[in-house]
């Protein structure tokens, strides 16, 4: 009979010995004319072709704020069997291409540079399918921006504290140098926030979660864009957790979302 401090000591040999891959490579963007750091994190357990979740980052972090922050994301790859790309979205880019800007060219380095780099270069399924996006705060933002952008190219979409209405913010975080002041160009604010782009969405093109801290400065607007979602009968999935804008609750949501996406995939 094995006894359950010798299967625990093997369950922790095994999750030390199968740890997932992690890459941080270089990826140029044409568009930028630059190259773009990003971490790729490939489960261990596998060869085989895999899905992909693009996981984005927030105002004023990097590509490396995930795997540093939540050195458990790469268990839960592990544990899911996905792959999981986490690219350099800029300092304040918001995940758009800034018109006129050859540095704040990211809607374009994500949804299509990025995605043709990684399915070259990597074994991972090319359907739509297969594909997700996600992201913390300005990266809740950029996800659901760009999969709604670009239905063609993500099945499924998450927002974890993500700034889903810009606009009740118009002198935080730099999106004034990208868009001008919001009095003086309201209707290109409108255009590059998430809660006025809701009428884009395809019958049954996108599965959507969305989650937020009920003490977050964004929870307001993520609960706003959760009615009108609900309003357009528009199928999502809404979690309201106590927490905060900040890692501790990025952590603990980063579970759901990844059990999230992992449902998707394997229909």
């Amino acid at each position: 009979m094995i006894k359950p401090a010798l299967i625990l000591a093997l369950t922790l040999f095994v999750n030390i010995c199968f740890a997932a891959q992690v890459d941080t490579i270089s990826v140029f963007s044409k568009a930028m004319n630059k190259n773009i750091k990003t971490v790729v994190i490939r489960p261990e357990s596998t060869s085989a072709a895999t899905a992909t979740l693009y996981l984005l980052h927030g105002y004023s972090g990097d590509y490396s704020n995930w795997v540093n922050q939540v050195p458990e994301l790469k268990n839960l790859v592990d544990q899911y069997g996905y792959t999981v790309v986490c690219p350099d979205g800029g300092f304040g880019s918001w995940y758009w291409d800034v018109a006129g800007d050859p540095d704040f060219q990211y809607e374009t380095f994500v949804a299509k540079e990025l995605v043709s780099y990684v399915e070259q270069n990597y074994a991972v399924h090319k359907d739509r399918k297969y594909r997700g996006i996600t992201g913390l705060s300005m990266g809740g933002h950029g996800a659901l921006y760009l999969a709604i952008r670009h239905q063609e190219v993500f099945s499924a979409v998450g927002s974890t504290a993500g700034g889903v209405d810009i606009r009740p913010f118009p002198n935080n975080w730099d999106m004034a140098k990208r868009l001008g002041t919001y009095r003086e160009n309201a209707q290109k604010w409108n255009e590059h926030t998430v809660i006025e782009m809701t009428h884009l969405i395809a019958p049954k093109s996108l599965e959507i979660f969305i989650d937020c801290g009920t003490g977050d400065f964004f929870y307001a607007v993520n609960q706003a864009l959760h009615q009108k979602l609900n309003y357009l009968n528009i199928p999502h999935h809404f979690l309201s957790m106590p927490g905060n804008h900040d890692w501790d609750y990025w952590r603990k949501s980063i579970s759901y979302q990844m059990a999230f996406f992992q449902s998707i995939f394997k229909k």
